[in-house]
C-alpha cells in the first residue's frame, strides 16, 4: 500500500514525516534544508511508493496568511510541476511547532536536543501528518 509523506516547508529547513506502509501511523523522516527539498523527494519517490503529499499551510488564528504562507506556496507550485502525478493536500498547520516543542518535552527529550531546530521540524511535521490522517477517518 502506498504511503503518505507530510512537509513542514519552512524558509531554511523542511521537516518530513511519512506513514507506515499500512498507512496508520506517522512517523519523522528527516528534515533537509529546503532548497534541496525537491532533488530529497525525486530520489525518496523513486525508492518509496506514495500515493499523496500533505504540505502543512501556515495561517493565523483568524485563518489569514502569514509571512510564512507566500513561501510555502511557492514551493507546492514547484511541487504541482516536478510531480503533477502525486495526489497534493494542503493541511493547516496553526500551532504545529508549539505542539511539536510541547511533546519533545513530554516525551523527555533533552533541552539540548530540543533546541535543534531541524527536531522541531521534523515533529511538526509528523504532527501535520497525524492530524491529516485523522480527518480521512
Amino acid at each position: 500500500m502506498p504511503r503518505v509523506l507530510a512537509i513542514d516547508y519552512g524558509a531554511k529547513r523542511t521537516g518530513i514525516a511519512v506513514t507506515d506502509p499500512l498507512v496508520i501511523i506517522a512517523s519523522a523522516l528527516t528534515t533537509v534544508p529546503s532548497h534541496t527539498l525537491m532533488d530529497f523527494l525525486k530520489d525518496y519517490f523513486s525508492k518509496e511508493d506514495v500515493s499523496e503529499v500533505v504540505f502543512g499551510m501556515p495561517k493565523n488564528t483568524d485563518g489569514s496568511d502569514t509571512n510564512a504562507t507566500p513561501i510555502v506556496q511557492a514551493a507546492v507550485n514547484r511541487f504541482k510541476k516536478l510531480f503533477p502525478e502525486k495526489k497534493l493536500i494542503l493541511h493547516d498547520e496553526r500551532f504545529t511547532s508549539k505542539m511539536a516543542l510541547d511533546s519533545m518535552i513530554a516525551s523527555g527529550m533533552k533541552k539540548k536536543d530540543r533546541r535543534e531546530k531541524g527536531n522541531i521540524d521534523k515533529v511538526s511535521a509528523t504532527i501535520i501528518l497525524q492530524s491529516y490522517l485523522e480527518t480521512r477517518l
